[in-house]
């Protein structure tokens, strides 16, 4: 049975389903020796190598992080201005990568795992898996309810339309729910609104908190934390109001 390369990168672990179509145009795949194409279909019988390296379909179970991303750490593989990168905090494990991204100067939950499936799960629009923020913001006057509702309404940003899920107030800024992750969205939206973002904090990923996590530390999901994180709005988490309780007291 075939099935496309950059699918088999990810089903073996070695990155996601995106970063390996990256690899594969960077000419570091070979398949039987041949340089490997995107677009390209593979068996199980075909040497599939990265770098040199060939690459086993059987491998370790999947292994998935939470980790308390601090400020000035980068979520991209390799960064040109050798700034510290997300992956220097967590265990040397291949494959392993981070879902999404939150960027250098942002803060809080950033999920890590060594399987390009869940990392599709997670980020792909299809899915609808909810980010939740808390943002402290600058301005004359915190954020009011009938500004924020501007942002469940929609508004217009440079690279289209943006909606919020929800948006409420909190002390020195605002609660925002997004259904997507485009780049620096809650800082551009805040902004659209009179209200920019001077710190930024994800607290949640689908239904998986960031609970008592200190800033820097992670920790391996176990089964129950799975299931939370693939409920796409948290529906239905046994959790939820012990987690919003926490935060609360935390950031609220």
């Amino acid at each position: 049975m075939s099935e496309r390369l950059h699918k088999r990168l990810a089903r073996a672990g070695v990155a996601s389903r995106r970063a390996a179509e990256a690899m594969i145009s960077a000419g570091r795949v070979s398949v039987n020796g041949v340089t490997a194409i995107l677009g390209q279909s593979v068996t199980d019988a075909d040497d599939v190598r990265v770098d040199g390296q060939l690459i086993e379909l059987e491998r370790a179970p999947a292994r998935t992080f939470a980790l308390y991303k601090p400020t000035g750490y980068v979520t991209t593989a390799s960064d040109e201005y050798g700034r510290r990168n997300v992956l220097d905090a967590m265990p040397a494990l291949p494959g392993l990568h981070p879902v999404g991204r939150l960027d250098r100067d942002s803060e809080g939950l950033l999920i890590l795992t060594t399987d390009g499936d869940l990392t599709l799960q997670l980020t792909h629009p299809r899915y609808g898996h909810e980010k939740a923020y808390r943002a402290w913001t600058d301005g004359d006057h915190d954020p009011t309810p009938d500004e924020l509702d501007a942002l469940t309404e929609g508004i217009d940003l440079s690279d289209g339309p943006a909606r919020a899920i929800s948006a409420s107030p909190a002390t020195g800024g605002a609660f925002l729910v997004l259904g997507e992750g485009r780049k620096r969205q809650v800082r551009r939206m805040l902004a659209a609104i009179g209200h920019p973002v001077v710190r930024l904090m994800r607290y949640r990923t689908g239904g998986l908190w960031i609970g008592n996590l200190d800033v820097g530390e992670y920790r391996e999901l176990g089964p129950e934390d799975m299931a939370d994180l693939l409920r796409p709005n948290g529906a239905g988490s046994p959790n939820w109001d012990r987690n919003w309780e926490l935060m609360q007291r935390r950031w609220g």
